[in-house]
């Protein structure tokens, strides 16, 4: 596994990491036995970066990684969790206070006394120009409750405010081959201020994967059918906000550049990790071997020029119209 630095965080971390939204809830019904085969499988193909949030399954997701964490004491492996969304998202929500409460539950969860990074779960966009807020997480890091913080962003203008923040560790965004946008400001910006970048949703909800068609019917309890069309909260985090016969048919564009020697879905992990300025990319799963294939990705070469053209024009062509300026 290719190894990559969060320079403000000073660690060092596998390439390809693993969401575990999924573990938690709104991706259908993951039981315990197969959250703790897909924790083990991605940890032995070479993971080390595992990204949870408090919310994901009212704290579910992240007991189960402090479960898995218990029989791994020695694997090296940095934790990233998120907090913010179990209130309601006003401003003044953010508080010292409730951050340290909302910390102690994460602790308690996960069994560890420091948190390697916390990151404001896609706050409000007024948060991140409060200084209050980021003197409330330096204060964390102070008390040793956490390591180290970042922010995970819903738009580019809201991660460029942070990236100039001197004590900001990283900055998650959606970044994959149908969501562009950060590749023209952000990811320089953060390269320049030494911020790591966590590209989340790189497989835009498994559309990239090349396994749906116009015939595929998702669980009532998964956000791919209840939050389509943004109903329970940002319609990005749903098939990165494209149009799903949309990007049905971009993937179908996209599809005979795929080498013999990958899937459609390393495909586009290997397009992410391509990028300069990522960190570590973030894709879930849902079982043993979707955890091994992703981790794989790493090992792959990178894309060939005229790939990484084909992607831009299909970008450009398909999908840029429709959510380029939205994010």
């Amino acid at each position: 596994m290719e190894q990559r630095s969060f320079n403000r965080l000073g660690r060092t971390v596998g390439a390809v990491g693993l969401g575990a939204w999924q573990l938690g809830a709104d991706w259908g019904t993951v039981s315990e036995d197969d959250a703790m085969a897909v924790l083990a499988a991605a940890v032995d193909a070479g993971v080390t970066f595992l990204d949870t949030a408090d919310v994901y399954g009212d704290g579910r997701s992240e007991q189960l990684i402090g479960r898995f964490l218990r029989t791994r004491p020695d694997a090296g492996l940095t934790v990233a969790t998120k907090m913010g969304r179990r209130v309601e998202q006003r401003p003044e929500a953010y508080t010292l206070a409730n951050f340290r409460q909302w910390t102690d539950r994460s602790r308690a969860n996960l069994g560890m006394d420091t948190l390697d990074l916390v990151q404001l779960h896609c706050p409000p966009t007024e948060v991140f120009s409060s200084d209050e807020v980021f003197d409330g997480l330096d204060t964390l890091v102070a008390e040793k409750a956490i390591a180290g913080y970042g922010v995970s962003v819903e738009t580019c203008d809201q991660a460029l405010t942070a990236i100039a923040r001197p004590g900001v560790a990283s900055v998650q965004i959606i970044l994959n081959a149908v969501r562009h946008k950060p590749l023209e400001r952000v990811l320089p910006a953060a390269a320049a201020a030494g911020v790591g970048i966590i590209a989340r949703v790189p497989l835009a909800s498994g559309l990239l994967s090349g396994r749906y068609d116009e015939h595929t019917e998702f669980p009532a309890d998964d956000h791919r059918n209840y939050n389509r069309h943004g109903a329970a909260f940002d319609v990005g985090e749903t098939f990165s906000g494209v149009d799903f016969d949309r990007g049905l048919a971009a993937v179908r564009r996209l599809a005979p550049l795929v080498d013999a020697d990958r899937t459609m879905a390393q495909f586009a992990l290997r397009w992410v990790l391509d990028q300069a300025g990522v960190t570590v990319v973030i894709p879930g799963a849902r079982d043993a071997d979707q955890a091994r294939r992703n981790a794989a990705a790493s090992a792959l070469s990178p894309l060939t020029d005229e790939q990484l053209a084909a992607v831009r024009e299909t970008y450009d062509e398909l999908i840029r119209p429709q959510v380029h300026d939205r994010w």
